[in-house]
């Protein structure tokens, strides 16, 4: 799958730049192989390739089809793990099928976010994500949001129809919970150290529930497509 900034009209169409040059140069597609376009908003259209150049292949498109938006709309809050744990996890909850993440300093977090390193590490995650969904054939590209700090979470909380915090020391299961199939949901997972008490207080009073997985501890960088398995299958988006 290749992304483009806008689906084409049937017909010929020629994919060019960086798109282009890794189905030419990279994947060395050549004339009869199909492969699909997506505008990473729902659209997605098969094609044929006609010919190959060095840094392009002319296509015969087919027409396009339109995913409706996916509901419920899944975002996980994700607290800033250490070292290359950050990318993993963005790309397996890209490959789940996460509707947005929202990077998140939370008090115990050893990396932080500042300044023009923390524009790299952005830059660094929405590159990940985008490549993850063109790997996993999503024709929607997960939104990315701004670091948010303990209060803009908070905010989102207020808003959403459903907010989970994963936490060790929760009673109840998430598993075991009949999450909302409209609006939005929210899964919060903290960092290495967890959440702090302060932060779940907060949590539970802007209308989070704790919860957790299972028997086991998750590590940061894998609790969140966890969670995102079990509220897609209880919500139908795995049917």
């Amino acid at each position: 799958m290749f992304l483009v900034d806008a689906l084409p009209a049937p017909g010929r169409f020629v994919l060019d730049g960086p798109e282009g040059r890794h189905a030419a140069a990279v994947k060395r597609m050549r004339a009869g192989e199909r492969l699909l376009l997506a505008d990473g908003a729902g659209g997605l259209a098969a094609a044929t390739v006609l010919s190959a150049a060095r840094e392009s292949v002319e296509l015969d498109v087919a027409a396009a089809t339109r995913a409706a938006v996916p509901e419920p709309r899944l975002v996980v809050v994700q607290a800033l793990p250490k070292g290359d744990r950050g990318e993993l996890a963005v790309q397996v909850m890209t490959e789940a099928g996460v509707d947005e993440i929202v990077p998140w300093q939370a008090s115990r977090c050893v990396t932080r976010w500042q300044g023009e390193r923390g524009r790299r590490s952005w830059q660094r995650w929405q590159g990940i994500a985008r490549e993850a969904a063109k790997q996993a054939r999503r024709s929607w590209l997960p939104a990315l949001a701004d670091p948010a700090t303990t209060g803009a979470v908070v905010t989102r909380i207020a808003g959403a129809a459903a907010a989970y915090v994963l936490h060790e020391e929760a009673v109840e299961p998430l598993a075991g919970l009949t999450p909302p199939r409209s609006g939005e949901i929210l899964l919060i997972v903290g960092p290495e150290g967890g959440v702090a008490p302060e932060e779940l207080a907060a949590f539970e009073a802007a209308g989070a529930r704790p919860v957790r997985l299972g028997p086991t501890v998750l590590r940061t960088s894998t609790a969140g497509v966890a969670a995102l398995a079990v509220v897609s299958a209880a919500t139908g988006r795995w049917d």
